[in-house]
């Protein structure tokens, strides 16, 4: 964030909590003009500082209501293998977040999932027979205590 100034930092904060804000109501939040607050907000996008807008949707009223966390580890540690991997994570929209780690587990996944035999059918049908997973361990989330925080700018 070395590029950016006060006004940037709080834009982007704003941004962050609601990307439906107008400039204007940026400009009156952050006590700049509309097109000032224009202009840096297409600079914060051009550079990259915001990578895209969204909409959040309620996961259980999507149908969704199962959050599950489940550590992979890896059949063989080489570069293809966990290419393999990571394409098949990238066809798999039930996976909201995937992370490779330090330690005795190469992967974290967040996965979520309409009920039980959902869940069984994702373990047992698309991660344990592919070629690059040698073991699977899964847990069910049962309070979300945080989600989607954004970051602290």
């Amino acid at each position: 964030m070395n590029g950016l100034d006060g006004f940037d930092r709080k834009i982007a904060a704003l941004l962050q909590l609601d990307a439906r804000l107008t400039n204007a109501e940026l400009g009156e939040r952050v006590h700049l003009s509309a097109s000032q607050c224009s202009r840096r907000r297409q600079r914060l996008e051009e550079e990259g500082y915001i990578r895209g807008y969204r909409a959040v949707l309620d996961r259980e009223k999507m149908g969704f209501p199962l959050v599950n966390i489940i550590s992979v580890t890896l059949a063989t540690h080489n570069r293809d293998n966990a290419q393999r991997f990571a394409d098949l994570l990238a066809r798999l929209p039930e996976v909201q977040e995937a992370h490779a780690l330090t330690g005795e587990m190469d992967y974290v996944l967040k996965v979520v999932t309409p009920d039980l035999k959902s869940l069984s059918e994702f373990v047992n049908g698309v991660l344990l027979p592919h070629e690059s997973v040698q073991h699977v361990k899964t847990a069910i989330v049962l309070e979300t205590l945080k989600e989607g925080g954004g970051l602290p700018v």
